[in-house]
C-alpha cells in the first residue's frame, strides 16, 4: 500500500464551502469553484476511461467533470428529486449517461461490468457498509478500480469516541451519515487491496481519498 499524506493546497473559496455543484446532497461539498474542479474531484476523475459507476448523484453537476474518455457514466441515486436534477445536467454531457434508482445496498447494475466505481462521501450513509462494499466489488470487472473520497473515524481517541457517541443523532439529521466508520479497515476486510491512500483534514474532520482494487 502506498500512502501519500499531503494534499494539494485548497483555495480559500473552496475551503470555506463556496462553489457550485455538490458531491452529495447530505454532504454539499462543491465539485467545482470558479469553473475548476476541486482538488478532490480532480483526483477522482484523473485518467478515467471505460464504463464508470458512481454512487450518489448530488445535484448532477459532477457529470460535467467527467473526461470524454469515458465510454459510459452511470449514477445510482435513491432520491427522485436528485435523479431529476442530474438528468437535466446529463442532457449537455457529451458522454452517454444513465441515472438509476437504487442505493449502495442494492446496486441495480450487472455484475462485473464496470472499469471504475466512484464513492465520494457516499459510503458513510450506506445502512450496512459491508453490504455496500460487496455490491461495489460485484459491479467491478476483474482488475477494475474503486476510487473513494470519504471521512473515516478519527485517529484521535477522544475525537473517535465523540464520533461514536454522536452517531445515533447525527445519522438521523444528516441523511444516515455514520461519522465513526473505519473505512480503510472495512475496505481491507471486504477483500480490497488499497493502491493509494491520501489522508487530510478538512474543517477538523479526517478525510481519505484514494484507490483500491479487489484482491484476486
Amino acid at each position: 500500500m502506498v500512502v501519500h499524506v499531503p494534499q494539494p493546497s485548497i483555495p480559500a473559496e473552496i475551503r470555506d464551502g463556496v462553489g457550485w455543484g455538490m458531491e452529495q446532497f447530505h454532504h454539499p461539498r462543491p465539485v467545482r469553484c470558479g469553473g475548476m474542479m476541486t482538488p478532490q474531484r480532480r483526483q477522482l476523475m484523473e485518467g478515467l476511461s471505460g464504463r464508470v459507476l458512481e454512487l450518489g448523484a448530488g445535484d448532477g453537476v459532477k457529470l460535467t467533470c467527467y473526461p470524454a474518455t469515458c465510454e459510459e457514466i452511470v449514477l445510482v441515486e435513491s432520491d427522485p428529486f436528485l435523479r431529476a436534477a442530474a438528468r437535466l445536467v446529463a442532457e449537455d454531457v457529451p458522454v452517454p449517461v444513465r441515472i438509476l434508482d437504487g442505493d449502495a445496498s442494492r446496486l441495480p447494475v450487472e455484475s462485473g461490468s464496470y472499469d471504475t466505481v466512484i464513492c465520494s462521501l457516499a459510503l458513510c450513509c450506506a445502512p450496512r457498509l459491508d453490504e455496500a462494499l460487496d455490491q461495489v466489488r460485484r459491479a467491478l470487472r476483474p482488475g477494475g478500480e474503486l476510487r473513494f473520497h470519504e471521512h473515516p473515524r478519527s485517529a484521535h481517541p477522544v475525537l473517535a469516541l465523540a464520533e461514536e457517541m454522536m452517531t445515533p443523532v447525527w445519522a438521523r439529521v444528516c441523511g444516515g451519515c455514520h461519522p465513526a466508520r473505519d473505512l480503510v479497515t472495512a475496505l481491507e476486510g471486504a477483500g480490497f487491496t488499497i493502491d493509494r491512500l491520501d489522508r487530510f483534514t478538512r474543517w477538523r474532520v479526517s478525510h481519505v481519498i484514494g484507490s483500491a482494487h479487489a484482491a484476486a
